[in-house]
């Protein structure tokens, strides 16, 4: 299996430093550049590096005022910022630090030292971003958790607005898990949501679809990139696989073994005014319709500016 290589912005107004950073790095990590603060903020959001190599003199914006930027948005604040420069007071290093850079190195700069560094800090990146995404992960069952569908939903959100493309979101309820747990034990609920989860997670393909733990026995799954017809496709396979488990329900009202109610929506970002919570809002309305017109089904939402349209299936 491969491993993707660390991804390094490096930020210099002088072509000259920039191609002898990328000679010392290249082999090892994908290189950026950018020759400008207003460039290095946009690539910033858009490949997300995974650290930033930062001059403090340049035209325009200077490497201080990028770094405060960077700081100051939800979007870049977690990249972490090495100033190269050759300002070398101790004044200078401690604003650099002060705005946020985890490290400063003076110019004329010794190459072994900079890789070096380099590496130690992505040795540290490495281990905070494991704990963070063990933060994200929901204790039953393995999946993601309602945190990190929150932030992958605003991700995919602004990601989409910008592109002009569609995102499509599935709420999922297990039916009659109630009736479940009461009659057949806690235990057996757990393992049932962990089996369910599973079914879920194998049946997304894409890398960028995520499936989550929503709450209690409620799933969520965000498609990005993803119309009506396509997100309807893979509702009823979910809706398919979990059913074809034949997991034994005999206190359901619906069938006699486990199943899910489905609800969907799909939105084009770009035509809306509101945020993703209308995404949210209106798969939770069509979830509702589908529980009411008899669990074990899917019903869709799908708009484009002010019109719309509903449909449901199982």
């Amino acid at each position: 299996m491969s491993i993707s290589k660390h991804r390094i912005l490096i930020v210099d107004d002088a072509p000259a430093n920039i191609e002898v950073l990328d000679h010392a790095l290249g082999a090892e990590y994908e290189i950026l550049f950018a020759m400008d603060g207003e460039t290095a903020l946009r690539l910033a959001v858009d490949e997300e590096p995974d650290l930033i190599l930062l001059d403090v003199v340049m035209r325009g914006l200077d490497g201080y005022e990028v770094c405060a930027r960077l700081k100051a948005d939800p979007r870049t604040q977690d990249i972490p910022v090495i100033f190269i420069s050759g300002l070398a007071e101790e004044s200078d290093e401690a604003r650099g630090l002060e705005v946020g850079a985890i490290d400063y190195i003076r110019k004329p700069f010794s190459l072994p030292i900079i890789q070096a560094r380099v590496r130690n800090h992505l040795q540290l990146k490495r281990n905070r971003d494991m704990l963070e995404r063990l933060s994200m992960i929901d204790g039953l069952t393995g999946i993601a958790n309602r945190r990190r569908f929150d932030e992958a939903l605003d991700h995919e959100w602004r990601r989409t607005r910008r592109q002009d493309t569609d995102l499509s979101l599935i709420l999922i309820d297990v039916d009659c898990f109630k009736p479940f747990n009461d009659n057949y034990g806690h235990a057996a609920g757990d393992e049932c949501l962990k089996q369910i989860a599973t079914a879920l997670s194998d049946s997304v393909a894409r890398p960028a679809d995520l499936v989550a733990r929503y709450g209690g026995e409620e799933f969520v799954v965000v498609l990005p990139d993803t119309d009506e017809s396509g997100a309807i496709a893979i509702g009823k396979t979910l809706r398919r696989t979990v059913q074809s488990q034949a997991l034994p329900h005999a206190f359901s009202s619906v069938t006699s073994v486990v199943t899910i109610s489905l609800g969907g929506a799909t939105l084009r970002p770009a035509r809306e005014v509101a945020g993703p919570e209308l995404l949210v809002k209106l798969a939770d309305a069509r979830l509702y319709e589908a529980k009411r017109a008899g669990r074990n089904r899917i019903v869709w939402t799908a708009r484009a500016g002010a019109g719309g349209s509903e449909r449901q299936g199982r």
